[in-house]
Order: structure tokens, then sequence, then C-alpha cells
């Protein structure tokens, strides 16, 4: 048998792509070494990958410092308002003490504390007082005096008054009440009771020891999407105190 093979379908070794630098001058060129070698230095750049070096780490840090602080300031504050009764009468020694009524000097200050807290922007969407008659006055001397208490949503509790003669128990109890009654677009709640519960969770709350005489309030504040998450986050001696609010010539 005759085998025919055609030279053109021939295997031939395999080249690589490199590129020739005689391929690129003339064989009667009289080019100089360093022209050669300026050639290859363009092909050279021509086929070298580029690396680009990544944004430094302190700019990385910055912007990501940037944005927290963006987010943070979008939490809104939760203002309470912790406010004791007005100054009691003991006159009349024949009713309970849950019925005792203001004395002249206590409705004074119940209208003095009105105004401060109206000039100073503390006015509560949401009130949860006391069921006592003590209480039920004072509040109603502050809306007599202050429209604006009127448009508060109120709710008279009767736990308050017993749970302020517990020891430790009023802090949790009013977080209780306050997120069960508080909805997330109601950032100023007060709170309208006795010591020495109020006194108490004032003192816990911000962490520091608090004195509340008769028509005091202490101020907090403390930041949180709801009041849960304002509790949560604050904890025990979180919160901060803004301000005491007494009535004038008050101790």
């Amino acid at each position: 048998m005759v085998m025919v093979v055609c030279s053109s379908c021939m295997l031939r070794p395999f080249q690589s792509p490199v590129v020739s630098l005689a391929a690129t001058e003339s064989p009667s060129s009289s080019s100089s070494s360093s022209s050669s070698s300026s050639l290859f230095k363009s092909i050279r750049h021509k086929h070298t990958p580029v690396f680009h070096r990544p944004q430094s780490q302190p700019l990385v840090i910055e912007t990501t410092l940037a944005e927290t602080s963006k987010e943070d300031s979008s939490v809104p504050s939760r203002r309470l308002i912790l406010l004791r009764h007005a100054k009691s009468s003991w006159e009349d020694r024949s009713l309970k003490d849950h019925d005792r009524p203001l004395k002249k000097a206590g409705e004074a200050d119940a209208i003095q504390v009105a105004y401060k807290l109206q000039q100073l922007g503390w006015i509560p969407e949401l009130i949860l007082s006391s069921d006592a008659t003590r209480t039920r006055q004072t509040l109603k001397i502050m809306q007599e005096h202050v429209g604006a208490f009127l448009e508060a949503e109120i709710h008279f509790i009767s736990s308050f008054y017993s749970i302020a003669a517990m020891d430790g128990q009023t802090t949790d109890h009013l977080q209780q009440a306050i997120c069960k009654y508080a909805r997330d677009e109601i950032l100023t709640v007060m709170c309208m009771g006795h010591n020495r519960g109020w006194e108490e969770a004032a003192s816990t709350l911000c962490g520091a020891s608090i004195q509340l005489k008769t028509c005091n309030a202490a101020l907090l504040q403390a930041a949180g999407k709801s009041w849960e998450e304002a509790f949560l986050l604050a904890g025990h001696g979180g919160w901060k105190l803004q301000q005491l609010v007494k009535p004038n010539g008050g101790p």
C-alpha cells in the first residue's frame, strides 16, 4: 500500500506567541542596540498587567463612622417626666391617705411647675397618673393654667398609688406601664405619683441620687426607636437627667 503525505499537512512544532525582536527589524537595518531595547520596553509595557492599590484603611474607617453617625441621628429621643404630686393637706384626719386634697400652697406650686414645663418645651403627649385625689388635683390645676396639658392622652392607674410604697418595685412597674400605653410616635411621657417610689425610680434610671420634694419633676431622656428600645438600651443608670424642675422658692 502506498502512503501519500502532503507536505502542507505535516505537523509543525508549537511556537510560543513571543514577539520576536528580529521580526521587527529589517535584515539590512543598522539600528543600534539601544533602539532594540526601547522597542522591547514598549512591547513589555503593553503586555504588563496594571495593579491598582486599594484605598487606604483610614478613608474606609472615616466613611463608616460618618454613616454610623447619620444612622444614630435618626434615632429619636424619648423624654420622661417623673412628677411628684403637689403639697397635700392633713387638716381632715378622717380622710384616708388616698383621698387627701391639696393645700393652697400646693395649688400655687402646681401652677408654677406647669408654666416652667411649658417654657422648657416639655409638654407631655401621654400622662400616666396615680388615681389619688392629690395627683388628680395637681394635674387638673396644671391643665387649667396651661392648655397644652389638655391635649395629652391621660390614664389614671390605681397601682401607681400602692407601688410607690414598695421598695425596689416602682422603676420596673413604671417601665411596664409606659411600654403598655406609649406608642412609638409618642416622644414625651409624664408619670405622676408619690414618694418614696418616684424618687427611687428617678435615681435608678439616671444612676444618681435624686431628691423629689412635693411638685418636683425630674426630666429624663434616652434614645430609642421605641420606648421598649429606649429602656433596653439605657437600662438602669443610662437615662440622662436633663433638669430638675421645682416651684419658685422650692428647696
